[in-house]
């Protein structure tokens, strides 16, 4: 694991993520991230909180002791609840918050905007389909989507944008669950023969585990890796190759450290992946 900066044995990291009350393993990801980056030594102390498993939001920032803590939400998207559930539930004022106790906490932006999740997203679609010819294939990037907050389908188009730039692919494009394209469109979408899809999701929950598998018209049965494996489907006259979910790939805790990396520099007046200054302590 290479970090742009030195270790930080003063300093707490703490990543968040949603979690969920009904699939166990939507925490997997962020909690074999967290373990990583705690074996790595670059921290002081490394946590996790969930906002629908434990430890809860508020219970794993208050077990940590150091007198600064990075927070990373470990999301795609910038959306409600990076913007208002973990502000609220942290008591954070902005990007700089002093507890207190004297506790420092500073909020990084949410991975899912970093310009290192192409290079995640490409890896993820290349191990799928080793064989493939992908001047000829298709790449599909599949987001939620939804009519209530359009920043949730602006991530994947600024990913499809950027991959469709490296003329990588015959094909690029971007499709949901809730909003236009929808994604059990596929075969309207594109006529190419080999489709690669890749959920632009944190972990192999239920959209990208059950939800999509079963709009795609993958057959039932097994997990993330077991589908993974029986690549790739033959679908409608094609061959459908199905990624686990992005988060699950071992490049995310580089794009967590980036990310804390970024807020140190833009704290020092130099602007990086679109964040302007965070401000002072």
């Amino acid at each position: 694991m290479k970090a742009p900066f030195a270790p930080k044995p003063e300093a707490a990291l703490l990543v968040l993520a949603h979690g969920s009350s009904v699939n166990a393993t939507s925490s997997r990801p962020t909690r074999e991230l967290t373990e990583r980056l705690r074996e790595s030594g670059l921290f002081g102390e490394v946590s996790c909180g969930f906002w629908k498993e434990e430890p809860g939001l508020r219970e794993a920032l208050d077990a940590l002791t150091m007198p600064e803590v990075f927070i990373v939400p470990n999301f795609t998207v910038e959306g409600y609840f990076v913007r208002n559930v973990i502000p609220k539930e942290l008591a954070l004022i902005g990007p700089v918050t002093r507890r207190e106790n004297g506790q420092v906490l500073r909020l990084c932006l949410p991975v899912g905007g970093h310009p290192r999740m192409t290079e995640v997203l490409l890896h993820c679609a290349r191990g799928v389909a080793p064989g493939v010819d992908y001047a000829k294939a298709a790449l599909l990037v599949l987001g939620h989507g939804t009519p209530l907050d359009t920043r949730s389908s602006e991530a994947v188009e600024a990913q499809v944008a950027d991959i469709k730039a490296r003329g990588i692919f015959a094909e690029v494009h971007g499709a949901f669950m809730e909003t236009p394209p929808k994604i059990e469109d596929w075969c309207e979408i594109t006529a190419c023969q080999d489709v690669i899809a890749v959920p632009f999701f944190i972990a192999d929950g239920l959209h990208s585990d059950e939800d999509i598998p079963g709009l795609l018209g993958i057959p039932g049965g097994g997990g993330a890796e077991e589908r993974e494996r029986r690549n790739p489907y033959l679908l409608e006259g094609r061959r459908l190759f199905y990624s686990r979910a992005v988060g699950t790939d071992p490049g995310m805790a580089e794009v967590i450290l980036d990310q804390v990396h970024s807020w140190e520099l833009c704290a020092k007046g130099v602007p990086r992946n679109g964040q302007t200054s965070p401000g002072t302590s």
